[in-house]
């Protein structure tokens, strides 16, 4: 489904990207880790054609989309959900409104249609009953609820995740990542998490990628990186937690 060949990229004259090679597979659910700044929202941001690379190529389905114009990316944008850190909600807005915006912005359906579609998502994601509401009036939760059913209402088919559990207390970030679970086993997406909640999301990851110093230092289940004998590798999962990660 993505395929990620050689990818660099710099920003601000820093290289972020030298060379990262990685692929998921379709239906697959990855994790992508790492210490911060070291570009895991920068892929994303690839992903989505949000940024193209120096060099290097990201394929969906087979298709280059570096050098695609703005008519055939906003066909493969329409296949992408992208669920931003902060959610982004329009805080002018209501939930339904949030919701229902990029239904209204690209595909011209009838008020009935989109109501339909607008209030079956929130009751996917547990938010039946909130739809006027505001986003101010909501708690942090609800607010990444909303951010993602309206991710869902476009009905994608990859939804980048970037760190869809900060700022939320472990309670909370526990149900979204099971929410998260849930909605992929039915719904099938193809999903790249980027987050550094391992203990909680690698019960429902199916691979796991390192990301270090610009390039993909591991790649396995999430029983080989637990695993790994990589001393990087080791130092990350060992600072990033508090003894050792039982996920089962």
């Amino acid at each position: 489904m993505i395929q990620i060949e050689d990818l660099y990229k710099s920003l601000s004259g820093k290289k972020v990207l030298k060379g990262v090679n990685l692929n998921v597979s379709k239906g697959e659910i990855l994790v992508l880790i790492g210490m911060s700044g070291y570009g895991k929202s920068v892929l994303l941001k690839h992903i989505a054609r949000l940024f193209k690379p120096d060099r290097g190529r990201v394929l969906i389905d087979g298709k280059d989309i570096g050098p695609l114009n703005s008519r055939d990316i906003s066909g493969i944008r329409s296949r992408i959900g992208f669920l931003f850190q902060g959610g982004a909600l329009f805080e002018s807005m209501s939930v339904f409104d949030n919701v229902a915006f990029p239904l209204k912005e690209k595909l011209g359906l009838k008020k009935d249609e989109i109501r339909e579609r607008v209030l079956q998502e929130l009751d996917n994601v547990g938010l039946s009953g909130a739809e006027d509401k505001y986003p101010t009036q909501i708690s942090g939760g609800m607010q990444k609820r909303a951010a993602l059913a309206r991710v869902l209402v476009w009905q994608p088919e990859i939804i980048l995740f970037d760190e869809p559990t900060t700022g939320l207390d472990p309670i909370i970030g526990h149900a979204i990542l099971q929410l998260i679970e849930e909605l992929h086993s039915r719904k099938k997406f193809t999903a790249v998490i980027v987050t550094h909640e391992l203990q909680r999301v690698f019960k429902i990851a199916h691979r796991a990628a390192m990301l270090h110093e610009g390039v993909i230092r591991a790649i396995g289940t999430p029983d080989e990186i637990l695993n790994s004998e990589d001393p990087v590798v080791k130092q990350f999962i060992s600072g990033e937690t508090e003894g050792p990660i039982s996920y089962r």
